[in-house]
């Protein structure tokens, strides 16, 4: 309780500055994430996280509060099966339990996330430590649609929330999103941390990618 309540009130005085809204964080030793390799010739996991994790975050209120990482699959358009969304979270902290939260995806155009394209669809985790959550989408991209925001949204108010994280790498890419208080902005992060620990598995169960341009497809967004 006594290193909760210290956060929270390292939460409030940031909040108050570059935040502007209501925002709790949580740091926590960071652990690797394994290798991933496709169970397939036709399966991506698209990513820009470091694969270890530097904070877990969350908002105080969580209704329509949301984060995300914008893809793009123009140089791979034939994956436009999304397969899952991926989260990076925790049952221990803030409440040693999952709550559940919405994922979906959006549009996006214009440098921006726009309209929401398929969900918000609830997700309870049942791992028993941090990890990564995999959350079934089995969602195909409308053909209009080769840019998109794989998103998480926290649904419920803090302390009852399962966080997000940000991982260790202090150089933003310029991927990562918040929709708060009814507008889209680049995430702020947390003490100059701001990427986004969620990845999205893309397939393409038509068009087979030749093994010698496969590696080079998967390192797109690593």
């Amino acid at each position: 309780m006594r290193r909760l309540l210290l956060w929270l009130g390292l939460a409030a005085l940031f909040a108050a500055g570059a935040w502007g809204a209501d925002y709790v964080v949580e740091r926590a030793p960071g652990a690797a994430a394994p290798p991933w390799s496709p169970g397939s010739d036709v399966s991506l996991e698209l990513k820009y996280d470091s694969g270890t994790q530097q904070y877990f975050s969350g908002w105080y209120t969580g209704a329509g509060a949301w984060v995300g990482n914008d893809f793009d699959i123009t140089m791979i358009s034939g994956f436009r099966a999304v397969k899952n969304i991926k989260i990076y979270s925790t049952p221990s902290w803030p409440n040693a339990k999952w709550d559940g939260f919405n994922v979906g995806v959006y549009a996006f155009a214009g440098g921006r996330p726009t309209s929401l394209l398929w969900g918000p669809t609830y997700f309870k985790p049942s791992r028993t430590s941090p990890g990564w959550v995999t959350c079934p989408v089995n969602w195909t991209l409308p053909a209009a649609n080769n840019a998109f925001v794989a998103a998480f949204e926290q649904f419920y108010n803090f302390p009852n929330i399962d966080p997000f994280a940000l991982d260790n790498n202090g150089t933003f890419v310029g991927h990562s999103w918040q929709y708060y208080v009814g507008s889209w902005s680049l995430l702020t992060g947390w003490g100059g941390y701001r990427n986004l620990m969620l990845r999205v598995v893309v397939d393409n169960t038509t068009v087979v990618v030749a093994p010698t341009s496969l590696g080079r497809v998967k390192a797109l967004y690593y």
